[in-house]
């Protein structure tokens, strides 16, 4: 189970025998799928839900949720949070009823809420002024400049580090590419890279802009939407998040005796002109 292969023509690959690498399309699965045929891949909650659709009838099902946005979703609710659960709740329920109801509220109440990442790991973060009023469903979240993803809630208390969180989901994403797009294979060695220094604090300020530049770069530019997928979250960083990473930057800046140079390289303070490599 490579991350990727919940891309439908890398599961198929895989279900062939070989890397889990995405198809370029057309042709589509319905076409030309397992070994050559018809194939129709779907995802567990839609068949569930299909026998229950089909003895209540579709206007029942259509009338959970509001307009554009109806039926009922699987919610998995992790992070900071009293009582972790999954359950299935109708769509457009606000963020923080779905967070209240089925997993016991935040940790140490809602005023304790730093972040939300609202649909699993690719969609970007939402601080918690945008979490107060948050509908769950597709229109919404996409209004917030986010997504409801696979509704993978995951729930971040004022403890948070958000910056190494980000980190370590570009380290995740780099870990889990194929390789076989250019944009996905050397953007997500890059943005591991300086996300790992805007962690330390030791990049300079002016890369905040170029990772945003790096990150519209890759979108649209991947067979599959891996590429998308560690890109947003850092964009969602950078749109919220941005003083905390100038803050760190200048922080270390200070330590240091001056900007961070290229590659992490820093002036030693001690020894004027001299520098240090990020080793020594």
């Amino acid at each position: 189970g490579a991350y990727v292969c919940g891309e439908e023509t890398s599961l198929i690959e895989s279900l062939e025998g070989k890397p889990g690498k995405p198809r370029l399309k057309p042709p589509f699965p319905a076409a030309v799928g397992v070994f050559g045929c018809p194939s129709t891949v779907a995802n567990v909650e839609t068949v569930a839900v299909a026998p229950t659709i089909m003895r209540r009838g579709a206007n029942w099902f259509n009338s959970l949720g509001r307009e554009r946005n109806s039926g009922t979703k699987l919610f998995c609710i992790s992070g900071h949070v009293n009582n972790p659960t999954t359950v299935e709740e109708e769509m457009s329920i606000p963020l923080r009823d779905l967070i209240e109801k089925h997993a016991g509220g935040v940790t140490g109440g809602w005023d304790n809420l730093k972040a939300v990442i609202p649909g699993g790991s690719s969609t970007p973060i939402l601080p918690k002024h945008i979490c107060d009023e948050q509908l769950m469903d597709f229109d919404s979240l996409k209004d917030s400049q986010s997504g409801l993803g696979t509704a993978a809630v995951i729930v971040m208390d004022k403890s948070t580090d958000v910056v190494r969180a980000i980190s370590r989901l570009s380290k995740f994403y780099h870990h889990e590419s194929c390789g076989q797009c250019t944009p996905c294979r050397e953007g997500s060695k890059w943005t591991e890279q300086i996300m790992h220094r805007f962690e330390s604090g030791t990049a300079r300020a002016r890369e905040i802009d170029m990772m945003q530049e790096l990150t519209k770069q890759v979108e649209g530019h991947t067979i599959c939407a891996l590429g998308e997928a560690f890109a947003w979250p850092i964009q969602g960083l950078i749109r919220h998040f941005r003083p905390e990473l100038e803050q760190r930057i200048a922080e270390n800046a200070r330590k240091s005796g001056g900007e961070t140079l290229a590659g992490g390289w820093q002036h030693d303070a001690g020894k004027h002109g001299m520098l240090i490599s990020p080793g020594q």
